[in-house]
């Protein structure tokens, strides 16, 4: 069974979204990803799995310091393209939950998933 190395529930204030005073207040974000390692790593090395907090800087490169974007899947875009340059990650699943989403009736969770799997 493969590894994963995960950061879940990561919660984060920032500007996104399709409307244009989305854009400009933040709002919060709600963001998970599961990396799935290559091998199996074992011991002290931690160059052979993924450090949690890099996943974390992953995530806040994607939705703090980049330009807002319009869509979620585009922040899970800017994820996977960061993720690609570990070599030990040969997956990943992203999940990103809005909770305050503008929607036209009061209950529910926008919510985008994305996998991404490494070309062999």
């Amino acid at each position: 069974m493969p590894l994963q190395v995960a950061l879940e529930s990561y919660s984060l204030r920032a500007s996104h979204g399709a409307f244009e005073w989305e854009r400009e207040q933040d709002q919060t974000f709600v963001v998970s990803v599961w990396a799935t390692i290559i091998g199996e790593p074992r011991g002290e090395d931690l160059s052979a799995s993924l450090d949690y907090g890099l996943i974390q800087t992953w995530i806040d490169r994607a939705f703090l310091e980049m330009e807002s974007a319009h869509l979620l899947e585009e922040l899970a875009a800017r994820i996977v393209d960061q993720a690609k340059s570990q070599t030990v990650v040969s997956a990943l699943k992203i999940r990103i939950e809005k909770p305050e989403a503008p929607l036209p009736h009061s209950g529910g969770l926008a919510v985008v998933e994305k996998t991404w799997q490494r070309d062999e």
